[in-house]
């Protein structure tokens, strides 16, 4: 039989079962940490570039469409989506603080919206590029 947990234990169960969602939250520099360990698996890997990823960013590829078409050239304000109209809240982490801090959720929007732009999946290197950029972007 289980020994009788007293009060104040039950508390502390009650109220670190609140607290774990916020552990589990992550900032934008983690998931941009997260991305490098993918990235420095590839040869000759040298880091990432905020200059690179805005260029990136801007610049029309393979289905002509850049990240920009939907985002705006200030990923900082809203966007809207260049095929549904659609509206996107601003990109940037510093005008979306919900923005990149969870990485199943930039797997996700990365895969989506890089088949979208490229025609394809975008290497570790161009994602930690972009998010590099966009952690420059102020409001």
């Amino acid at each position: 039989m289980p020994a009788k947990l007293s009060k104040s234990v039950w508390v502390f169960v009650a109220l670190a079962g609140f607290a774990m969602p916020a552990a589990y939250a992550e900032t934008p520099n983690e998931v941009l940490s997260s991305i490098q360990q993918d990235a420095a698996a590839t040869p000759g890997f040298q880091g990432f570039s905020g200059a690179r990823g805005e260029k990136f960013f801007r610049e029309k590829h393979g289905n002509e469409w850049s990240c920009s078409s939907c985002h705006t050239d200030n990923p900082a304000a809203q966007g809207k989506h260049a095929k549904t109209g659609k509206a996107i809240q601003a990109l940037a982490p510093a005008a979306n603080a919900e923005r990149f801090t969870n990485m199943k959720k930039v797997d996700k929007w990365f895969k989506r919206n890089c088949t979208d732009v490229l025609g394809r999946s975008c290497t570790a290197q161009e994602k930690g590029d972009v998010l590099t950029y966009l952690l420059t972007v102020k409001k």
